[in-house]
């Protein structure tokens, strides 16, 4: 099942996105909640990590 089948066939809300396209060619986002900056991190191994 492709991630365009998974999003037309979902039965709920709930937002679906890409990491690979939130990250960057780095790998890194920052992500912003209740005033505070958090990173999420793709790893070498493929992993996503999220760190305050």
């Amino acid at each position: 099942m492709t991630l365009q089948t998974q999003i037309s066939t979902a039965a709920d809300t709930t937002p679906i996105h890409s990491a690979d396209l939130l990250t960057g060619e780095n790998g890194l986002a920052r992500i912003v909640l209740n005033d505070q900056i958090y990173t999420l991190r793709i790893t070498r191994a493929g992993k996503l990590i999220l760190t305050k």
